[in-house]
């Protein structure tokens, strides 16, 4: 079994095919880089356009959907394994324990909880596993600015970016994975 990708990104439909066409590259990329792909199970949207493709090229695929979303048919059931699970949390606890590693692409709420909650954990020093934001055409622009102000009006103390690597392009994403920044949890938040 190759090391996983923990891929966390929007199920909409509707966005700009831009989105799309980085999502397929993507699984490609992750392929040709040796990682395979553990997901949230979907079969639409940005995560089925991943899927697909990492499946395509020959990659492994491994999904974890609660039973209510398999039900409405939302299932990718080419994946190379299909994880029914209860509920979102158990969905979400399965997919970091399987993972080697974390990728955010843009996203809705649901990926903004996803990755926000790997950052607590790496805040926390329950992983060290790495966790990389595709800031794609300046998508998450704002949230980082957010995150700025968070340090600057000391909610938070400085180091969040050692939490939490940002990759403006596909090919920038690839030796943060490889090479994640140490981070002291103690010196980050206080």
């Amino acid at each position: 079994m190759p090391k996983l990708l923990c891929v966390y990104c929007s199920s909409s439909t509707k966005i700009d095919p831009k989105y799309y066409e980085v999502g397929e590259r993507l699984g490609r990329e992750m392929v040709a880089h040796g990682w395979g792909l553990v997901y949230g199970g979907g079969n639409i949207g940005l995560m089925g356009v991943v899927a697909r493709s990492v499946k395509e090229a020959g990659g492994v695929v491994v999904g974890v959907i609660p039973d209510f979303m398999q039900v409405r048919e939302l299932a990718f059931i080419e994946a190379t394994e299909l994880v029914v699970v209860d509920t979102m949390r158990e969905r979400k606890r399965i997919m970091a324990e399987r993972a080697d590693a974390f990728l955010t692409l843009p996203g809705g709420i649901g990926t903004l909880e996803e990755m926000t909650e790997i950052m607590s954990e790496r805040y926390l020093n329950l992983t060290q596993k790495p966790l990389v934001l595709l800031n794609q055409d300046g998508f998450y622009d704002d949230l980082l600015r957010f995150f700025e102000r968070m340090v600057a009006e000391k909610f938070k103390s400085p180091g969040l970016a050692e939490l939490l690597a940002v990759a403006p392009t596909l090919r920038d994403i690839w030796p943060l994975l490889h090479q994640p920044k140490d981070f002291q949890a103690d010196a980050l938040w206080r």
